[in-house]
């Protein structure tokens, strides 16, 4: 009964597992008709509104035109000056199950429609109750479907089981009845059992045995396997095909910190500190190459030493265990990788590529506490140059007091930059579209040590914010960049420079801001100023008041980033910017994506009617770049225009 029991249990694995591939593609399915009723949906509103006039749509002609009323739960129509003239909610519910996968793919999205004389805009969602219903169904009936396949086998196997036990033991009985009653008139004699009946039944018996015991042990090891795959799937990062995060814990529970041997060596982490950038102006798929190329580095590396594990533990960071391997070794692991680092780096054009922080282990260690460790190493890395590696000892750990002395080091390391102005500049032009269109160069700013090594820029950006230190780097960049516009012979360029949403927002480097361009008044006009929209997003009035002090002083203003914050519509309005940039994501896949194509139109129309001009950032193809020339947006950026270089 034993094995009965685990037999069930395996199928029931076998039932979850079949549930879920099941699940998967009933939902992909869903998303594939909620799309094609989406494309249908704005064929037929664009159709319905393209030559209409404000007077025309009215709600009876509306469901007229546009058939039943359930075609659409929300349906608004907006003026010329973006007021509501007529708004119909009646969105359903969806059913349980299918409410549960359509909130987990994000498959209904607001639609928008414009018509020809741009004064008429229709913001629409799609009803999917009838899809919805479907795929519930389809859903149930798939749990039936897959258990029936599951169980019926166990419950036929029990049967045969039991029906084979009774064959047994009515074989064995009668074989004892007929020795009884062969033996009857023996008396006290001793009962004389025929050995070659009981070898020539149990010779008949053992096939059938051996094959029930087969088919069941074929059946546990293909159940075993299919689980086995399924813990391989959720253990592996789909990048890189290292083990993740998930892999890496149960590696080091089971192998380090709970070894009943004595275990020791060194555990590495290496932070990629140019992906964020790369995600941003060059896209992911990019991103997903710089990734792939850094973990077949450190695996290059890492081959040569017996045991080691890599393990991918998030979007940037990579984990090395080296067993065995005492620190003076692991410091060679080290300078071999920043070497391997650099080279990549030149070849690729790029900044920096990664930064290593390594540390001693020993068993019994917890693994909270060991990556405290390594992340105190991994900022003290950060804070020397490009693509350095630090060795954090424990005992550097008691002479510093604490794992703070990371964050200790970089505000050494920023203040000496301020104060020494060791601030490089690079400049990435926007390609104007149109014979009409205005651009600029931005510019962007690279920093360095002491001993002339370049910083990791995202790295140093970030420490600097969160070490409320931004305000003072921001007022390096912008004098630096005064300095340099005066000494060069520019003419009429532009040049744009990033400001963080917290000097924005600070009431002092406002006032300092607005006193250096009134003293540099010459030069204030060729100067537009770059700040995120969630930032900008965070204090609304401080975000005005900073705007409207740029426009005073006859400098100007662009939003990166755009598109990404929940109140555009409103941000427009209020902000009355002169240039914003769409976030990279819309650009990315445009020539595919009709639902970012259609958004970014509408941005364009809404920003040309106030007089602002709209750029593309993240540009890397020629199809990107037609599309957004198709699209009547001003200007693009991105390495397919051209990448940063050097003033």
């Amino acid at each position: 009964m034993a094995g009965f029991r685990k037999l069930i249990i395996l199928q029931a694995i076998s039932w979850l597992l079949l549930s879920l591939i099941g699940t998967f593609f009933i939902a992909s399915s869903f998303d594939s008709a909620i799309n094609k009723a989406q494309q249908s949906a704005h064929t037929m509103v664009s159709e319905y509104i393209k030559d209409k006039t404000l007077n025309e749509v009215t709600p009876k002609h509306i469901q007229q035109a546009l058939a039943h009323g359930d075609v659409f739960a929300i349906f608004i129509i907006r003026d010329f000056n973006g007021e509501t003239v007529l708004a119909v909610n009646q969105e359903t519910d969806l059913p349980f199950l299918a409410n549960l996968i359509e909130t987990s793919i994000n498959a209904i999205r607001p639609q928008f429609a414009v018509n020809t004389l741009k004064d008429i805009k229709i913001e629409f969602l799609i009803n999917a109750q009838s899809q919805a219903s479907l795929m519930q169904q389809s859903l149930l009936l798939l749990f039936v479907i897959s258990g029936l396949v599951a169980f019926i086998p166990v419950f036929f196997i029990q049967n045969v089981y039991k029906k084979l036990n009774r064959n047994i033991s009515t074989t064995v009985a009668n074989a004892v009845d007929s020795y009884i009653t062969q033996d009857k008139g023996l008396g006290g004699s001793e009962l004389e059992f025929d050995e070659d009946k009981i070898k020539e039944l149990s010779h008949e018996l053992a096939p059938s045995f051996k094959r029930l015991a087969s088919f069941l042990h074929t059946k546990q090891e293909e159940i075993k396997n299919a689980a086995h795959s399924i813990k391989q799937e959720a253990y592996k990062d789909v990048v890189t095909g290292l083990g993740n995060r998930n892999m890496f814990v149960e590696y080091y529970e089971n192998y380090i910190e709970s070894s009943n041997k004595k275990a020791f060596g060194s555990l590495a982490m290496i932070r990629c500190s140019e992906l964020q950038i790369i995600n941003q102006t060059r896209g992911y798929q990019k991103g997903d190459e710089y990734i792939k190329s850094v973990a077949e580095i450190v695996k290059h590396v890492t081959g040569t030493y017996s045991g080691s594990q890599v393990f991918r533990l998030n979007s940037s960071d990579f984990a090395v265990v080296l067993p065995n391997v005492p620190s003076k070794e692991a410091e060679q692991f080290g300078e071999t990788l920043q070497s391997r680092f650099t080279q990549f780096q030149q070849n690729q054009e790029l900044s920096s590529v990664a930064n290593t922080g390594i540390v001693p282990y020993e068993n019994g260690k917890p693994l909270g506490e060991l990556l405290s460790v390594v992340d105190t190493a991994m900022s003290m890395a950060q804070s020397k140059q490009a693509n350095a590696w630090h060795m954090q000892r424990d005992s550097d750990l008691v002479n510093n007091v604490s794992a703070s002395f990371g964050n200790q080091n970089w505000r050494r390391v920023i203040r000496e930059v301020i104060e020494s102005k060791r601030v490089g500049l690079m400049m990435q032009n926007i390609m104007p579209i149109g014979n009409n269109s205005k651009a600029y160069a931005e510019i962007q700013a690279r920093f360095k040590t002491e001993d002339g090594q370049m910083l990791p820029t995202a790295s140093f950006l970030a420490m600097a914010e969160k070490l409320e230190m931004a305000v003072e780097i921001d007022q390096l960049i912008i004098n630096s960049s005064l300095e340099l516009i005066k000494t060069r012979n520019f003419n009429e360029k532009m040049f744009g420079i990033n400001v963080t949403a917290s000097s924005a927002h600070n009431d002092q480097f406002v006032i300092w801001l607005e006193r250096r361009l009134l003293k540099e008044a010459n030069f204030a006009g060729k100067l537009v100023f770059e700040v995120s929209e969630f930032g900008l997003q965070q204090n609304i009035k401080a975000s005005k008041r900073f705007i409207d002090m740029v426009h005073r002083v006859g400098a100007r203003i662009t939003v990166e980033r755009f598109g990404v914050g929940l109140t555009s519509f409103k941000f427009f309005r209020d902000l009355k910017p002169d240039y914003i940039k769409m976030d990279a994501s819309y650009t990315r896949g445009l020539e595919e994506d009709k639902n970012n194509q259609y958004f970014m139109r509408l941005m364009v129309d809404l920003a040309h009617r106030i007089g602002v001009n709209v750029f593309a950032e993240g540009v890397e193809s020629q199809e990107e770049k037609h599309i957004v020339e198709t699209l009547c947006l001003d200007g693009v950026q991105g390495y397919y225009i051209e990448k940063p270089k050097e003033i």
